[in-house]
């Protein structure tokens, strides 16, 4: 018989039958919930907390957020009857917390004005708006080639050694809806990120000021995997309440998505569970979909949430799961290019595998320029035949180009090493990037710029030949 001692609410358990990895496994308990907060103490007095993973009639697998080093079967175990929530305030803003929500930045005591489950939910589909509004990242081959709309998810996947930090602080700095003046926060959430890197993007927030519109949430990679399950949900529950609740634009940081899968793999490699491709649960679309369907904009309310989620490809395979699986949920995707970070290349971002499903509702007239759509066209099939006749070159030389051919070859160069690249600390306005291309498509003959409509072609062309 279990050693049960009742209390009004609660009781405890020392039928802890098995730790493993960072599950415990608890025997005969009272009917519990999953997702219900679990207080552990050990003989000495400390105290840890997990939370309801798994129930069966007869065992609760428990998934402690701390490290289980020290934790045996006399443990003494406590369900509290509640989920886990966020203490939600305007006041977290400028603040940094640790994965689980704890204040890390010796500021003062955080007063919530309530609290709520981070489990939260999609936005139902009948009440989303369509994102439409463009956001300036003061990033060329974003906001030319693939720009990012308010309310969406648009992910970064990148590869090991690839400045993928630095452009997403880039982007916290830098984002911006033109034209408009609303309040406009940060929410970054680091999961699995070394000590550097998260000194790293404190020190950047810091001296530009853009932490006075952030709530950092930071789990380092010495810190427990069942952590880094719940640090993008605190995240999202913080920016949701700053967006619907308080009505500002939300930018949401998730980074590294990669270390977040692995941690459910380790998860679900301690439960046992059937593994599904390259060892990750059958289940992780639906998580990950869980996780960034909380963006969008919501029909009748003022804020928005726009997620740009960070993953490591391993091996910079874009078939790995992750990346795979990221793709079918989101709505595009930034590419990071190991041969053009090789060339010193910042951003290396490759414009050609890069993708904005929603860019031609967030650009145009209104929005950023009339010719956006036509110039981006243009630039993108004259960079793409060029990177082409870089393959042929290597095969019969360039004596074999024709002149235009030749002229296109030289586009491509100059395209990267003026468009694309660009200084960690420059902040392009559309109306820059947008005069950058024409001149660069400028030193073409006019007889191949097919994408363009003649009336276009004689208002910004002609111009610059003269």
């Amino acid at each position: 018989m279990a050693d049960n001692t009742e209390t009004a609410a609660q009781a405890e358990y020392k039928t802890v039958q098995e730790i493993k990895g960072p599950l415990m496994f608890v025997e005969e308990t009272e009917p519990v919930a999953y997702g219900d907060i679990v207080e552990i103490e050990t003989p000495d007095g400390e105290k840890r907390r997990g939370e309801v993973l798994d129930t069966a009639k007869d065992m609760v697998v428990v998934q402690i957020y701390e490290e289980t080093r020290g934790l045996g079967r006399d443990a003494t175990v406590k369900f509290l009857k509640e989920n886990v929530k966020m203490p939600l305030t305007e006041d977290l803003l400028g603040r940094v917390l640790s994965g689980r929500g704890d204040p890390i930045d010796d500021g003062p005591e955080i007063i919530p004005e309530e609290e709520r489950d981070i489990v939260g939910e999609a936005i139902n589909p009948y009440s989303r708006e369509l994102p439409e509004d463009f956001i300036q990242t003061g990033i060329s081959s974003i906001d030319a080639m693939n720009t990012l709309v308010r309310g969406q998810k648009l992910p970064i996947f990148s590869g090991s050694g690839l400045p993928h930090n630095e452009i997403a602080l880039q982007i916290a700095r830098q984002a911006d809806v033109v034209g408009q003046d609303e309040e406009f926060a940060v929410v970054f959430a680091g999961m699995g990120i070394t000590q550097d890197d998260a000194t790293e993007f404190m020190r950047d927030l810091e001296e530009t000021g853009a932490l006075e519109r952030s709530v950092v949430f930071l789990n380092l990679a010495d810190d427990p995997a069942a952590e880094r399950i719940v640090t993008p949900r605190m995240a999202l529950t913080t920016a949701e309440y700053l967006a619907f609740d308080k009505g500002m634009h939300v930018l949401v940081i998730l980074t590294d998505m990669t270390n977040y899968c692995n941690s459910l793999r380790e998860i679900a490699a301690a439960r046992e569970e059937v593994p599904g491709r390259r060892g990750y649960p059958g289940y992780m679309y639906t998580d990950l979909a869980n996780i960034y369907e909380r963006a969008g904009q919501i029909e009748g309310e003022e804020g928005s949430i726009t997620q740009v989620p960070i993953l490591t490809m391993v091996g910079d395979d874009m078939t790995h799961p992750i990346p795979d699986l990221t793709g079918y949920i989101t709505e595009g995707q930034i590419v990071l290019d190991r041969d053009l970070h090789n060339k010193g290349i910042y951003p290396p971002i490759n414009v050609l595998q890069s993708l904005s499903r929603l860019m031609d509702a967030g650009i145009g007239e209104g929005k950023t320029r009339e010719d956006h759509s036509e110039l981006k066209d243009q630039l993108f099939a004259d960079y793409a035949e060029g990177v082409s006749l870089r393959e042929l070159v290597q095969i019969v030389g360039e004596d074999a180009l024709s002149e235009s051919d030749q002229q296109v070859l030289d586009f491509s160069d100059a395209y990267e090493k003026r468009f694309v690249q660009q200084g960690s600390d420059e902040n392009r306005t559309i109306e820059e990037t947008m005069e950058l291309g024409w001149d660069l498509i400028s030193a073409l003959p006019r007889e191949i710029l097919n994408r363009i409509d003649p009336e276009t072609l004689d208002e910004h062309y002609e111009d610059r030949q003269n």
